[in-house]
């Protein structure tokens, strides 16, 4: 792909695998938007980016406020006039592993639905004319293994075990929404996908052993992908995963 004209976002960038992120599209030579809640906090990252000579540029974005996701789409709007590839990065993990499925409280349940889960979809939605208005535009939704009800009821999947139901489920719902959008988009040139990082070392799983630039390259690849490539699929580096 031709990513020299490209314009990218992505959302919960100013650390992580968000970071990361926006370090490698732009060094592929996409212009991107460095997405965060703070506005200190996404110019400081921006900032640092420029000085190493990369396309970046900082944007406040609040996927749980609506006026700042609003906001957010109508100064892309001025600046640019359309979005080639948006990536839906940010999330939270607030589960309590010390308890079981059924006592983590509907609280937690509520505040990671409404990160994980609408917050994804009225982004989406705020950014999709701007998504319509470009060539061919990418949706990159950044999921989990851990929204695979198939491999939760395998014994013999890595993550049988790990029960954080909140965070898995809203995962799950997330997946659905993917599909269900790639489906309405089916005839255009938009394509919406799901990935799994990886078990990246990050602040919300520091004990993990991959390395944020591994953990990058799912999303890069689905933002960045040929006109030929797939639609409404969940993959991790490029291999499927089961739903």
């Amino acid at each position: 792909m031709n990513t020299s004209n490209r314009i990218a976002l992505v959302t919960g960038a100013t650390r992580g695998i968000g970071l990361e992120t926006v370090r490698q599209l732009a060094r592929a030579g996409v212009h991107t938007l460095l997405a965060g809640r703070d506005r200190a906090r996404a110019v400081e990252a921006s900032l640092d980016l420029q000085a190493q000579g990369l396309p970046v540029e900082a944007i406040a974005l609040d996927v749980d406020a609506g006026a700042s996701i609003r906001e957010a789409a109508a100064e892309v709007r001025r600046r640019h006039g359309r979005l080639d590839s948006l990536v839906n990065n940010a999330g939270i993990l607030i589960d309590d592993a010390a308890l079981e499925p059924s006592q983590q409280s509907l609280e937690t349940w509520r505040a990671t639905f409404e990160t994980n889960l609408f917050a994804v979809v009225e982004v989406t939605r705020a950014f999709l004319p701007l998504l319509q208005a470009a060539p061919s535009a990418r949706i990159v939704n950044v999921s989990s293994s851990l929204a695979s009800l198939a491999l939760h009821v395998d014994p013999s999947s890595p993550i049988y075990g790990i029960k954080l139901p909140a965070y898995n489920a809203s995962k799950s719902a997330l997946n659905a929404f993917t599909v269900h959008l790639a489906w309405e988009l089916r005839e255009t040139a938009i394509k919406v996908n799901a990935i799994h990082p990886g078990a990246v070392k990050t602040d919300m799983n520091p004990g993990a052993q991959m390395d944020v630039v591994d953990g990058a390259r799912s999303s890069v690849a689905m933002a960045l992908l040929d006109d030929d490539g797939p639609t409404g699929t969940f993959t991790h580096l490029g291999e499927p995963l089961p739903w």
